[in-house]
């Protein structure tokens, strides 16, 4: 694997680990796609450092266990917004 994936991998990882952080949120901050950020901590990490990935994997269950949640509170603020300007 190139030199620059497997450092891209490791930096995404860490970030994900350090605040908890959405893969979109990470390829936000890093300027990269979701699907590269997703490929980078789901698959090629695994064969880099075994035990980043095993932390990146549990923040992002905890999060895919939050996201309807998330949803919801996205929404029910949008629509208080639409109310406090009418």
């Amino acid at each position: 694997m190139w030199d620059y994936i497997e450092e891209r991998a490791v930096k995404c990882a860490e970030y994900i680990v350090e605040t908890g952080c959405t893969v979109r949120a990470c390829s936000a901050h890093f300027c990269i796609s979701k699907s590269t950020v997703h490929k980078d901590v789901s698959e090629r990490l695994k064969y880099i450092d075994l035990e980043l990935y095993e932390r990146v994997r549990d923040v992002l269950a905890l999060n895919l266990s939050e996201r309807h949640i998330r949803g919801g509170i996205a929404t029910r603020e949008k629509y208080m917004n639409k109310t406090q300007k009418a």
